[in-house]
């Protein structure tokens, strides 16, 4: 494909806005470590919302979204659409606890959780665990859609498009420290919708396509619309829906949707302005993302299937890309081709920039737990605010080497998906309940993290035999990791001892002061069910809206309403 010039200057205009944001807030991230992994505590719950948003919003999230449309239709998004439930309980229950804590990052928790040389341990562990390892899987992910990207778009080989993509990312990051990522990002998350959607129309309207209702009305097409399995089929239903909203929610660590909130959007909950500010962000993160975003995604992955209704096809399109590479995520990349001059820049740039807000919040996250949770913590104690600044902004640049060099051995968006759920089956239940059961302890963490690990380790090695030892679908890997996880760290809490006394009652003192631990509880249920109620009403609205089916569309348009109502009534009996 050509890309034209006025292609070249949208997106190189684009570009040097986001590395001139970088060094513009350079100089206010430099000057001490809360300012650069923080933005100094005093963040609007808008920019944090949106910052969310666009970090969730990959260049490979795109890809996934049209590989699973291809495979499964549109009900097979439940397995990340239950994610939903998991966000609304930070919402209504964990979110004002992280922004209360006052920590720099959700490992510090920790410490002020637990007692002893094995809280310090579990730190400086999970420091390099989740910020360097778990860190540089997940980027190297949404690297390998950069490489996928790069290819159909510009004809790049692998090597240029990691070069390419990954030094402006570096650069902001690495100087502008969180709130020159949060700026970005609110760029970035603009110019991603409005190219998805003005994509989107196009697409539909290609004399190929014929307009939405034609698209519909393709056999091929029609077959994957459903919004809701088959409950007639449970081979469909029980591993698409059944598993999701019953087991994996509640039970899974997947990075975004932490049980009890973590990672990146706890560092996002903890530079808010004020507890309000923390919750209304995450409130605004979970509408975003799971009502707001996907249709068109959605949409273009069901136009891929008449214009490359297998992998043959888009084989034959891109015949000179390597075919491990060629899988059913390179649908969205290919449909873009399709894009006039303009548009297409347009909708390049919200790639980039996705690309970008991921990686550069990844590193600035990772970053913050290298040197806050191992660095200053363990090996320079007394390291000064430029020290650890500077201390960030190499390990920045490492773990981007490392996320570029691992690119490389990846195939498909899928299968990393299915790998990090496996890794973080069984853990979730216990991020839920240790603000709340006491005898929680690092040993109970420790043993969730190494029997999880263990499973995933196991069956990712099976399923690459050649006679594996167990044949067992993915989603019953799953049940079983979260069933073994569970009881093994619920065994090991019960055989050990909590932390020392002092420590429980200061980190309650700190939490929930004088209040009862479950004051306002039956509010904050109402307001959980409401927000899953409303979001995914509002899902559903939005897909029956663009499928013609106006009167069922305005029906759950009514339920949004009243449950926009208990929400507001839920926060201001908790407040």
């Amino acid at each position: 494909m050509v890309i034209s010039t006025l292609d070249w200057v949208i997106i190189i205009f684009f570009l040097a806005l986001f590395a001139a944001i970088g060094v513009y807030v350079s100089k206010q991230a430099g000057k001490d470590s809360k300012a650069f992994f923080l933005s100094g505590r005093n963040m609007p719950w808008w920019l944090l919302g949106v910052s969310m948003v666009a970090t969730t919003f990959a260049a490979d999230t795109p890809n996934f979204v049209a590989g699973v449309i291809r495979e499964d239709g549109v009900f097979g998004n439940w397995i990340w659409w239950s994610f939903l439930l998991t966000g609304m309980l930070t919402v209504f229950f964990y979110a004002k606890l992280w922004r209360r804590s006052g920590i720099t990052t959700d490992l510090e928790f920790y410490e002020l959780r637990y007692s002893g040389k094995s809280a310090a341990f579990l730190r400086g562990f999970r420091a390099i665990y989740l910020g360097v390892f778990f860190n540089v899987v997940i980027m190297a992910n949404v690297c390998l859609a950069a490489i996928k990207i790069g290819h159909v778009m510009f004809g790049f080989t692998t090597f240029q498009t990691l070069f390419i993509a990954s030094v402006v990312t570096v650069v902001y990051s690495a100087l502008g420290g969180l709130k020159g990522v949060l700026l970005t990002d609110f760029v970035q998350f603009i110019i991603a919708m409005v190219g998805s959607i003005w994509a989107t129309i196009h697409i539909v309207n290609m004399s190929e396509i014929g307009g939405i209702k034609k698209l519909l009305a393709t056999p091929e097409v029609a077959e994957k619309t459903a919004m809701l399995p088959d409950f007639s089929k449970p081979e469909l239903f029980i591993p698409l829906l059944i598993i999701p909203l019953a087991v994996q929610w509640w039970s899974v660590w997947y990075p975004g949707a932490e049980p009890g909130g973590g990672g990146y959007i706890a560092q996002r909950m903890l530079a808010a302005k004020d507890e309000k500010h923390a919750t209304w962000a995450v409130l605004f993160f979970n509408f975003a993302h799971y009502a707001l975003r996907p249709w068109p995604w959605i949409i273009i992955g069901l136009a891929s299937i008449v214009i490359f209704p297998n992998i043959e096809s888009l084989q034959a399109a891109f015949p000179e890309l390597e075919s491990s590479f060629v899988k059913n995520d390179l649908s969205y990349p290919a449909m873009l081709t399709f894009l006039p001059a303009g548009l297409l820049g347009i909708v390049i740039t919200s790639l980039i920039a996705a690309f970008m807000s991921t990686i550069s919040t990844h590193l600035n996250w990772g970053s913050s737990y290298v040197v806050n949770d191992f660095y200053a913590r363990f090996v320079r104690k007394n390291a000064s605010d430029k020290e650890q600044v500077l201390a960030g902004r190499i390990s920045t640049v490492v773990m981007m080497v490392c996320a570029a060099l691992l690119a490389l051995v990846l195939e498909e968006a899928r299968d990393a998906f299915d790998l990090m759920l496996q890794i973080g089956a069984g853990t979730g239940l216990l991020f839920i309940l240790r603000w709340f059961w006491h005898r929680i302890n690092p040993y109970s963490e420790i043993a969730a993290m190494v029997i999880s690990f263990g499973i995933a380790l196991f069956f990712f090695v099976n399923g690459k035999m050649d006679t594996p030892f167990v044949e067992l679908e993915s989603h019953w890997q799953l049940v079983f990791g979260v069933l073994v996880t569970t009881i093994g760290w619920v065994v090991v809490t019960l055989l050990t001892k909590p932390s020392n006394e002092e420590t429980i009652n200061s980190f309650d003192s700190l939490i929930f002061g004088s209040e009862s631990k479950f004051k306002g509880f039956g509010m904050k249920i109402l307001g959980f069910f409401c927000g899953v109620i409303g979001v995914y009403c509002t899902l559903f609205a939005i897909g029956n809206f663009i499928y013609g089916k106006t009167a069922l569309a305005f029906g759950l348009c009514a339920v949004v309403l009243v449950c926009c109502f208990a929400i507001v009534k839920s926060f201001k009996a908790t407040t």
